[in-house]
């Protein structure tokens, strides 16, 4: 996979298209979106990259397992914001790694971490490269980095199938490991949007959001125990269904961005792959009516694996019906029982608050094929990264933001966000679309997620990116939202994650950080403000 992925782009390279094909995609997001996109660009050729020399010679013990390659060091300076993307399509890389590791076990890990910690250099474990939140991206002012790539790291250790879990190792992409876990008739439905390219322990320090749109909505439910290399030594929780012993070991470890530890290896859990399926698709004349059947159904005790709703323009985007209306998703599925009692209500529920659900609910065994509304939002979903790549090469200023707040707040928040938002676009970009879609909810609440557009000038597309988004993340925290649900905080989000977050667990987060990693080599600007004086 490393030779036909992209280097500044989603997924594999050759999924990019010819300038005669972005052009026509072009008219079509000019006709759906209601504003002209610009001209096709081509991206500056791996060839012909220049980047400044490696400052770091690895030891020679270590040095079978290190590459400073152009390609390599590239590829492995950004994650896949939109800032990274633009970047990385101009050919710019001022601050790449100088050295990018890939360990082959847990001994290389610790190799690694002892010798940048003696040597004065920053670590930064990359994962699958996939944050959008710059997670992943080398200290600009740092004298050496070394960026370690543990996709080497890929196994399934141990399967228990008495308890349903498994030992997974940190670096399996999401294919790889269920490809494992399927010799035992077992699955890891841990399934976001970069699931493809991302890795387990990326998920585990990153909080990922997963599969499941109620009940189990973060990796965090599906970690039985995790194991991580620190610069103090090895940190493993033991096995357990549950614990009542003091602050969580494993709590710790999920949300800390590579700035503890390393992660090598989790018992996760597993399930059988689902027998039975039902799902069920409602359409609604307006926003409030589709948000109170929303909030009907995740407060009913129902727990559908799949209640995603999305407004009339994501729904016009993501192709799921001929007249775009508000369109709420539901599905269930199971690997024990049939599911139409549950499906039924749930549309019931729905119906009750103004909807319509033209075609009934439906179920089916799980090999049958999908279609409809789910069908056409799930394709959507995966293929999406593809289409911002093309916006990006048409000049188009495009990104996503997701947050979560109780449902009293969400109708006040909803509006505050769309105006400022808007109003942004409308002021650096002379318009723009913003739409929402709501991929997690809970009983006490929703977790939107929004995605903006609007017309890029040449040249000032960043500082227009970073405009829009500044009104986004201040209209959130003012709203009383949160800065992220499940995107992490990396070095965007740093700045408005200390301010939302309690000023006495701010002390603590930076004494743990100098209790663990006391040299700062782990991830140094991500997830922690610098202290005075530091620069990151």
């Amino acid at each position: 996979m490393a030779n036909t992925t992209s280097i500044w782009g989603w997924g594999e390279a050759d999924r990019f298209p010819e300038a005669e094909h972005r052009s026509a995609m072009g008219q079509w997001a000019s006709a759906l979106l209601g504003f002209s996109t610009g001209a096709p660009r081509e991206p500056v050729p791996a060839e012909a990259l220049e980047l400044r020399p490696s400052r770091v010679s690895p030891p020679t013990a270590l040095q079978s397992l290190c590459s400073t390659t152009v390609r390599d060091r590239a590829a492995h300076s950004y994650g896949k914001a939109y800032p990274d993307l633009v970047r990385g399509f101009r050919g710019e890389y001022p601050h790449p790694p100088d050295v990018v590791a890939r360990p082959e076990s847990e001994e290389d890990v610790a190799a690694l971490l002892d010798w940048c910690g003696e040597s004065g250099l920053a670590l930064v474990p990359f994962g699958g490269g996939t944050s959008v939140v710059g997670g992943v991206e080398p200290p600009s002012d740092h004298g050496g980095v070394v960026t370690v790539d543990l996709k080497g790291l890929d196994r399934v250790l141990e399967v228990d199938p008495i308890s349903r879990a498994a030992r997974i190792q940190g670096g399996a992409l999401g294919p790889v490991l269920n490809a494992q876990l399927a010799e035992h008739d077992f699955e890891l439905r841990c399934f976001p949007q970069s699931y493809r390219y991302s890795t387990l322990g990326g998920w585990i320090v990153t909080r990922a959001g997963g599969h499941y749109a109620t009940v189990r909505t973060h990796v965090d439910d599906l970690v039985e125990s995790v194991r991580m290399v620190t610069p103090q030594g090895v940190w493993e929780s033991r096995r357990l269904p549950g614990s009542g012993a003091g602050p969580s070991p494993d709590r710790m470890i999920l949300g800390s961005e590579g700035t503890l530890g390393i992660v090598t290896e989790a018992w996760m859990r597993v399930v059988r792959p689902p027998r039975f399926r039902a799902s069920a698709t409602v359409f609604y004349s307006t926003w409030e009516q589709a948000v109170a059947g929303l909030r009907a159904v995740s407060q009913a005790g129902l727990a559908p694996t799949n209640c995603r709703l999305l407004d009339a323009t994501e729904a016009r985007i993501n192709a799921v019906s001929a007249d775009p209306k508000a369109t709420l998703i539901l599905g269930f599925e199971s690997d024990d029982h049939e599911l139409g009692p549950w499906i039924r209500r749930a549309v019931q529920l729905a119906v009750a608050a103004g909807g319509v659900c033209p075609k009934g609910a439906r179920t089916r065994d799980a090999k049958g094929g999908g279609g409809g509304a789910a069908s056409s939002w799930r394709d959507a979903f995966f293929e999406g990264p593809y289409l911002r790549d093309v916006l990006v090469s048409l000049g188009t200023i495009v990104d996503t933001f997701e947050t979560a707040c109780t449902w009293d707040r969400f109708p006040e928040l909803d509006a505050a966000v769309r105006s400022a938002v808007q109003d942004a676009l409308n002021r650096v970009c002379g318009g723009g679309t913003v739409s929402c879609r709501v991929t997690h909810v809970y009983p006490d609440g929703l977790a939107p997620y929004y995605t903006f557009l609007g017309p890029g000038r040449e040249g000032a597309e960043l500082e227009q990116w970073a405009e829009v988004k500044q009104a986004a993340s201040d209209a959130l925290l003012a709203a009383g939202g949160t800065i992220t649900h499940h995107h992490a905080v990396g070095r965007m989000h740093r700045d408005h994650y200390a301010e939302q977050q309690p000023g006495p667990f701010g002390h603590a987060l930076r004494a743990v950080k100098q209790a663990i990693d006391p040299a700062g080599t782990l991830n140094p600007g991500v997830l922690i403000p610098p202290s005075h004086g530091e620069q990151v």
